[in-house]
């Protein structure tokens, strides 16, 4: 008797990237995708109606919050693993995924080989990481203010909104989606304790991150 293939979702919001995906994994016989999506809330309702072995979650989606999706994941099928592949690199946010519920993260620049040994491990019920979330987690936090968090791509849009650019035209300049960029926007508000922009741009310019 055959053995069952894993039932595999793929959600990320560049259809390129879930185009790589589909053609490394259609390669290995284990794996029956089961559903790619570009937004989280197709991917729930899908969830609801099917089981689902494991799926490959990115953090910035286009209408959820991917740390708020694996939460909600979890929440509707405990025993679907929740694997996340995203090129954000914020220890806070890899540790908040394994917080609610993930089994495991990825840079996007991992290898294939990273890749398929993260699926197995945690399909077989271990935490596992690639090389460099691993090296990210391992770094002590040498600072405990919030400023200090902030990622590259935070700077960037920060040092954008100082220069007075809205939120659309970063949007067309970084080539993110509108959300994004709000989502970006709100966390910046949040690290800094700022109530608004103006506060926002106080802040940053008292640390020298403009």
């Amino acid at each position: 008797m055959l053995n069952p293939k894993t039932k595999l979702a793929i959600v990320d919001d560049h259809p390129i990237v879930i185009e790589g995906l589909l053609k490394l994994l259609s390669r290995k016989n284990e794996f029956e995708i089961a559903g790619t999506f570009t937004n989280g809330n197709d991917f729930v309702e899908f969830l609801k109606l099917n089981e689902l072995d494991i799926v490959l979650l990115d953090i910035i989606l286009p209408d959820i919050n991917g740390i708020d999706l694996c939460k909600k994941i979890k929440e509707i099928s405990a025993s679907t693993v929740v694997l996340a592949l995203s090129n954000h690199e914020e220890r806070s946010a890899i540790m908040k995924m394994i917080e609610n519920g993930a089994s495991g993260y990825l840079l996007k620049n991992a290898s294939v080989e990273e890749l398929m040994h993260c699926i197995s491990e945690a399909l077989n019920g271990r935490k596992s990481f690639s090389k460099a979330v691993t090296e990210i987690i391992a770094k002590p936090e040498l600072y405990t203010t919030s400023y200090t968090k902030l990622t590259r791509r935070e700077i960037e849009i920060l040092k954008l909104i100082a220069s007075g650019i809205t939120t659309p035209n970063i949007a067309r300049q970084l080539f993110l989606s509108k959300f994004t960029v709000e989502n970006h926007r709100k966390n910046l508000l949040q690290k800094l304790n700022a109530k608004n922009v103006a506060e926002l741009i106080s802040t940053a310019s008292q640390h020298n991150l403009l």
